[in-house]
């Protein structure tokens, strides 16, 4: 493997539902797994804002074949877990039917703060998502791949959509989550940075007008990671099927390694506006992998699976190196069978009942596990 491409490391961050198996509801139960899981997880389970969510991460992986056993691993014995406690895990960017309204906000006192300081905002933010991390030690270099990768964003959430219901509604959106999420301040396309010290001034500017008190209040859909020597990439729903989920992390990290490669010839992708990349945001919320992006390159609206082809083959002289033709080439079976989005309101369209979409999310969580 070339130079550039070798130290390209690779983590999984997920955020599943916990779910009452008699009702299908969310349930309060994260005290409860983190006292039982404490030795067998370490460090690789954690709470969230609210107690019906609970937060893997895999280790650093080197490569896509080690973090899909992790995800795997993860994902077996959270749901054994549950299983013990009369509950089941979902891997989906909401849940069909449950309220925010009746959600009990885990005690931390981090937690309190943020609902303290957001509001209702804050109250609302029943979502789950996924977060992949690419490891890129050069901090300049992390910065210019995030500047390029911003216009890649909108096809990367297309894939993952697995968020159409919101309290027991149709919403319209294959990603609802993502306009949940967007009534945070510091949420969307990251801003288009010059260097790494312009992004230091940044949030040193937030930070000394009291907006934020450190990095990790800036929520963007890519952001470098304020702690690792990462960029993390935040766009994605919580993605239901495994296969799924390593299919987009290996495609992002052949996105990252492409790009790496082509500015070690001094080239680069060009940059594209804020304003643009939030119009193609936009459609892939609203119609996931049925609907068309533009490219702005051409002026030209397309299928995604037009753009699934072009990407495809934008990354083909790399994937081979890193090892992940297999993984990356199955978004074609994404584009074919839909994402978890179409399959949930398929299968609404068959019974009418969100009940048997919890138990489909349920299943396909653990398929291949």
């Amino acid at each position: 493997m070339s130079k550039e491409l070798k130290n390209l490391t690779i983590g999984i961050e997920e955020e599943y539902q916990i779910i009452d198996t008699n009702t299908r509801e969310l349930t309060s139960y994260i005290s409860e797994f983190l006292d039982q899981g404490a030795v067998l997880f370490r460090d690789q389970l954690q709470p969230e804002l609210l107690q019906s969510q609970v937060e893997v991460g895999t280790k650093v992986c080197k490569n896509i074949q080690d973090v899909s056993q992790e995800i795997r691993r993860l994902r077996k014995m959270v749901s054994t877990l549950a299983r013990e406690n009369n509950c089941s895990i979902i891997a989906a960017g909401t849940h069909p039917f449950s309220s925010w309204k009746n959600q009990v906000v885990t005690e931390k006192d981090r937690y309190y703060g943020f609902v303290d300081s957001m509001q209702m905002v804050a109250k609302r933010l029943l979502i789950f998502g996924m977060h992949v991390h690419i490891g890129i030690e050069d901090r300049d270099l992390r910065i210019d791949i995030m500047n390029q990768m911003r216009y890649f964003m909108p096809h990367i959430l297309c894939f993952s959509t697995s968020s159409p219901f919101w309290r027991g509604e149709n919403t319209g959106f294959k990603s609802y989550r993502s306009i949940v999420f967007e009534d945070l301040p510091r949420t969307g396309t990251p801003e288009y940075f010059d260097s790494a010290a312009s992004y230091d001034k940044y949030v040193e500017t937030l930070i000394n007008s009291s907006c934020i008190d450190d990095p990790t209040k800036i929520w963007w859909d890519i952001r470098p990671h304020p702690k690792f020597p990462t960029l993390e990439f935040r766009i994605c729903d919580c993605t239901t099927k495994v296969d799924e989920v390593i299919a987009i992390a290996a495609l992002i990290q052949a996105l990252v390694a492409k790009l790496i490669r082509i500015r070690s010839k001094n080239m680069t992708w060009r940059p594209y506006r804020s304003g643009f990349i939030a119009e193609n945001k936009w459609r892939a919320m609203k119609d996931g992998t049925k609907g068309k992006l533009i490219d702005f390159g051409k002026s030209v609206e397309l299928p995604i699976s037009d753009l699934m082809d072009e990407l495809l083959d934008f990354v083909d002289d790399v994937v081979d190196e890193l090892g992940t033709r297999n993984e990356v080439e199955y978004v074609k079976n994404i584009i074919k069978d839909g994402s978890s989005a179409d399959r949930q309101l398929e299968k609404f369209a068959k019974t009418g009942d969100l009940k048997d979409v919890v138990d489909m999310l349920i299943k396909e969580t653990m398929v291949g596990c």
